[in-house]
């Protein structure tokens, strides 16, 4: 490959800002769409954002409580992405397709139970 760019590239600027807010926004709702998990994972942000602010804590500790939920949405979308690619390579069963999506799921799982180690931490010292 000697030096091919991507046909997708290009828009420098204002323009690329312009662009790369809405491809984000699109992937937004295309995630909310179409994944059961980014929903049911904003629902949880939801609640626990607001809740985070009826606790008497610092302000530091109440912005690690909401950036552990955030976290879990910035990785169920990057599972999500993950997971439609390899769909999108071949739906046949692979071991490497499989190994591929059960390693996303332990990332969410692992944010998941990061939120509740801060929180518990926070809540409970």
């Amino acid at each position: 490959m000697e030096n091919e760019k991507s046909p997708f590239k290009g828009k420098t600027g204002l323009q690329r800002i312009v662009n790369a807010t809405g491809y984000s926004f699109a992937g937004l709702r295309d995630a909310f769409r179409h994944e059961d998990a980014f929903r049911q994972e904003v629902l949880l942000a939801a609640v626990l954002v607001p809740l985070a602010f009826l606790f008497q804590v610092s302000a530091l500790e109440r912005a690690v409580m909401i950036a552990s939920v955030l976290l879990v949405l910035i990785v169920e979308l990057l599972n999500s992405a993950v997971e439609a690619t390899v769909d999108r390579v071949s739906l046949d069963r692979h071991e490497l397709a499989k190994r591929a999506k059960d390693i996303g799921s332990a990332a969410v799982f692992l944010s998941l139970a990061n939120v509740a180690v801060v929180w518990g931490l926070i809540l409970l010292a």
